[in-house]
């Protein structure tokens, strides 16, 4: 079987409860498989980036096997402004955030309820000079662990949905996104848009942040937020003190 999701932004959780922990965010418009489900919960596979939890049942609907297989070839559009509307034929809006996918409503049969987008679309592969002018869109939205949107994110949320909206493709967590790219040696080999990870004291990354210029980072930590980068790590400019290890350096394109 397979889904899409039709709300704006839903929940994915570790099991299959509303007490569960949100490991991530299914928006508006993505696709998945589902391969498992109970009288009140699925668990999914979404076709992004193979992330796998449970989602409710009433805040998604299935599609054909067809819809899928279009929707895993078709060009992918998305969202290009912080939020926008979906209008529905009887003028109903339904809000969406930056980054929600459009593609499906291109599908006459994908988009059965008729559903009309006329904001900002982004598709296909930008220029990587483009990268920081996405991430400065999400600029002090808090910290949530699992978010996607300027409304909650987490580090590795932030840095897969701004190589997203930039037409790049990276997994969902940190410690996966580590396995991609080439490694540099020096920050100073690092260009603005690369990637640099941290890790705790048993070796395991837990944090990610995109590199700027002159040795500054953006990333998520109680909100997404400006600081400098060096040969140790991030050094907070409000506390004055460093907060999170280096550990590796990738660039991703």
């Amino acid at each position: 079987m397979f889904g899409i999701c039709n709300l704006a932004i839903v929940p994915l959780r570790f099991e299959p409860s509303d007490k569960s922990e949100m490991t991530s965010q299914v928006l508006f418009g993505e696709h998945f498989k589902i391969l498992e489900q109970t009288q009140k919960w699925a668990f999914i596979e979404l076709a992004y980036d193979g992330y796998t939890g449970w989602i409710d049942n009433k805040q998604f609907r299935t599609i054909p096997e067809g819809g899928y297989d279009y929707l895993q070839q078709a060009p992918e559009e998305l969202n290009g402004d912080l939020i926008e509307y979906i209008t529905t034929p009887n003028n109903q809006l339904i809000s969406i955030p930056f980054g929600a996918s459009l593609t499906f409503l291109k599908n006459a049969e994908l988009n059965a309820e008729q559903l009309i987008f006329e904001g900002t679309k982004t598709s296909g592969v930008m220029a990587r000079q483009n990268l920081l002018q996405t991430a400065f869109m999400f600029l002090n939205a808090p910290y949530l662990w699992g978010g996607r949107t300027p409304f909650g994110i987490d580090c590795s949320g932030m840095v897969q949905m701004v190589y997203r909206l930039n037409g790049y493709k990276l997994l969902r967590d940190a410690s996966q996104q580590a396995t991609q790219g080439e490694v540099l040696s020096f920050i100073e080999e690092s260009e603005p848009g690369d990637l640099a990870f941290f890790d705790n004291e048993e070796g395991n990354i837990i944090h990610v942040g995109i590199i700027m210029e002159d040795n500054y980072i953006i990333h998520a930590h109680g909100k997404v937020r400006v600081d400098r980068l060096d040969h140790l790590g991030i050094y907070n400019t409000d506390t004055g003190r460093h907060t999170h290890k280096l550990r590796v350096i990738k660039k991703i394109i």
